[in-house]
């Protein structure tokens, strides 16, 4: 069994580039998202430059976060401070309302590409920030892009909802929304990898427990898992958590975790990017 574990956000700030390089060199972490807009990015290609057994991808902002192009280029895609869009339900809905707003998106995805591409590092997936990725106006432009500038994989996050359920019993309803929403999407989104080189493994998880990956939760499902290819992601970062789903010092303290670590020997895991998967 081969198990990727990534972090997201790479790049957003100084304190995420931090836990993501400890995470790596300390802990069990194999991969990291980068952000190419981030406050932190160019510390983060820096970082990522100095150490080429971390595999990097390309986690693509389509809201919550800065444009690659010019907000005068995408009016229909941000706001009136020139960020992207905060609430990614509106975005959404945007992007399936307005042909205006298809065709920003469709030259907005491309220049995140480019600026990824101008880095230097080599591509070993493509995801999406808060998955818009999976939007169906969004990913025949991800999934073009990312064979054409050579990536190896593309996340797809089957989650494991039952699994997640008894670990964050509040959360249940929204758990429950985000499977009826985000799995038909997964579903679609295989139809549309058949006939591609890139890969999809075949469980993710974090969606479920965005913001609140334990070691013990962590643990429970690389004991559990059946899964051949998994990946793990979390949201490292060593400043204090600024809301509940998003970077946090436990998911850090879970990379870092010695039980994480002997659940994987025991098991006889193998740690892999999208790139070294068999």
């Amino acid at each position: 069994m081969q198990v990727i574990i990534t972090a997201d956000d790479f790049g957003a700030s100084a304190s995420i580039n931090a836990a993501v390089m400890r995470a790596h060199r300390e802990g069990v972490l194999t991969s990291a998202s980068l952000m190419v807009c981030g406050d932190a990015a160019e510390e983060a290609v820096a970082l990522a430059r100095a150490t080429p057994d971390l595999a990097v991808g390309l986690h693509v902002v389509l809201a919550a976060g800065r444009p690659a192009l010019a907000p005068e280029e995408i009016p229909h895609l941000v706001d009136a401070g020139g960020q992207l869009r905060s609430n990614p339900v509106w975005a959404g809905v945007e992007y399936a309302l307005s042909q205006r707003a298809r065709s920003e998106l469709a030259r907005e995805v491309e220049a995140q590409f480019a600026r990824y591409a101008a880095t230097g590092l080599p591509l070993d997936h493509v995801d999406g920030h808060l998955h818009l990725h999976l939007h169906p106006a969004v990913l025949e432009h991800v999934l073009d892009l990312a064979e054409r500038y050579s990536a190896s994989g593309v996340r797809v996050p089957r989650d494991d909802l039952w699994l997640s359920l008894p670990f964050d019993t509040q959360r249940a309803p929204l758990k429950l929304v985000w499977a009826a929403t985000i799995g038909p999407l997964c579903r679609w989104a295989l139809g549309r990898l058949e006939g591609r080189r890139l890969r999809a493994v075949e469980r993710v998880y974090g969606l479920m427990q965005s913001g609140r990956m334990s070691e013990s939760y962590v643990v429970r499902a690389l004991e559990t898992m059946r899964a051949s290819t998994a990946e793990f992601y979390l949201h490292p970062d060593e400043a204090p958590a600024r809301h509940g789903l998003g970077p946090n010092p436990l998911d850090l303290a879970t990379l870092l975790s010695p039980a994480v670590r002997d659940v994987i020997r025991r098991r006889g895991l193998h740690l892999a990017s999208y790139t070294s998967l068999d």
